[in-house]
């Protein structure tokens, strides 16, 4: 069985185009949602694709976008594909891992996706320590408000701090401890 996945990032966008060239392509069952999704945990219809898809099946979309919104998710979808016996075709890109052709191809684009990330998170730290030899390099910024921290702590419990700043708790207690390791004499 064909299954079809179509998904565009916003309730505006139109899913037609994408409907057509997957009927084209004579899938079978289509889901389609309209959701942006960091990762493929992010979207139900596609996860619903998945589960539905049994042994010898294929999922297709059009695009790797489509499906994937980086290299580590599309690692995961694929792996998880791979374990259930489901194949995965990308029409635009010519891709189809039931072939050993289309199992090399996605192998070198993950491997080159994978090159691009090193490379740049490379440069990202040569910058830094560029910035850190001027002198000109102070770090991330909190976004975390330390006075209101230490007010609000005063008559409330960690727990409780966290609720009204709309931040985690362990948040909390790690403003807690810059504010105790600033206030300690060195």
């Amino acid at each position: 069985m064909l299954i079809g996945y179509a998904r565009v990032s916003d309730t505006s966008q139109n899913l037609d185009v994408q409907r057509e060239a997957l009927a084209k392509a004579g899938i079978d069952k289509l889901f389609e949602e309209k959701k942006s999704g960091r990762s493929a945990d992010d979207r139900p219809e596609l996860q619903a694709a998945i589960e539905f898809a049994r042994h010898g099946d294929t999922i297709a979309c059009t695009k790797l976008d489509r499906l994937a919104r980086s290299v580590r998710d599309l690692h995961n979808i694929l792996a998880t594909l791979d374990q259930k016996g489901v194949g995965f075709r990308c029409l635009d890109q010519a891709i189809d891992t039931t072939t050993s052709t289309g199992r090399l191809t996605i192998s070198i684009l993950g491997a080159v996706a994978a090159f691009e990330l090193d490379i740049r998170a490379e440069r990202q730290r040569e910058g830094i320590e560029a910035a850190k030899r001027k002198g000109v390099y102070e770090g991330r910024k909190s976004a975390i408000d330390l006075d209101r921290v230490r007010q609000l702590h005063g008559r409330m419990k960690p727990n409780e701090v966290a609720a009204v700043m709309g931040i985690s708790r362990a948040s909390v207690y790690r403003a807690l401890s810059s504010i105790n390791a600033a206030a300690t004499p060195s």
